[in-house]
């Protein structure tokens, strides 16, 4: 008999990794603008501000180009191994799953990530990044 566990306990990590990835997307713009309002320097910290761009860039790219999420499918494939139905099952995949994918035609998911890409390329312009001396990296 094989043990499927690795895999369900893999792909509950995947599920948890990929929801962490949404947390930094979303909340890292909601902390730009708000931290910006609250003089909070370190929200404008070019390594922060860059992965973060990087990150919601990747998202659109891969919705304009069709791809799937490379995490969506390596958690598919590992719950596919595990023998296990690739929605439901532990506590965590369950309340993650019900976060993170929606019911919707792939048009609208496009055009929700291209708005959310273009707001976090806004903040650039109306909260530019600095460097680790403080200054912008125009002024460097």
């Amino acid at each position: 008999m094989r043990d499927d566990t690795p895999y369900r306990l893999l792909a509950d990590v995947v599920l948890m990794l990929h929801f962490s990835f949404v947390a930094f997307v979303v909340g890292g713009l909601v902390l730009t603008i708000a931290g910006n309002f609250r003089a909070w320097k370190w929200v404008n910290g070019l390594w922060f501000r860059l992965a973060h761009l990087i990150a919601i860039a990747v998202v659109v790219a891969q919705a304009w180009l069709g791809a799937a999420c490379p995490l969506t499918s390596f958690e598919m494939w590992l719950r596919a191994n595990a023998r296990a139905a690739t929605y439901g099952g532990s506590f965590i995949e369950h309340w993650l799953q019900r976060l993170l994918y929606y019911d919707a035609p792939t048009w609208v998911f496009t055009l929700g990530y291209t708005l959310f890409g273009l707001l976090v390329a806004a903040t650039w312009w109306r909260f530019p990044p600095t460097t680790r001396h403080g200054r912008r990296p125009k002024d460097a």
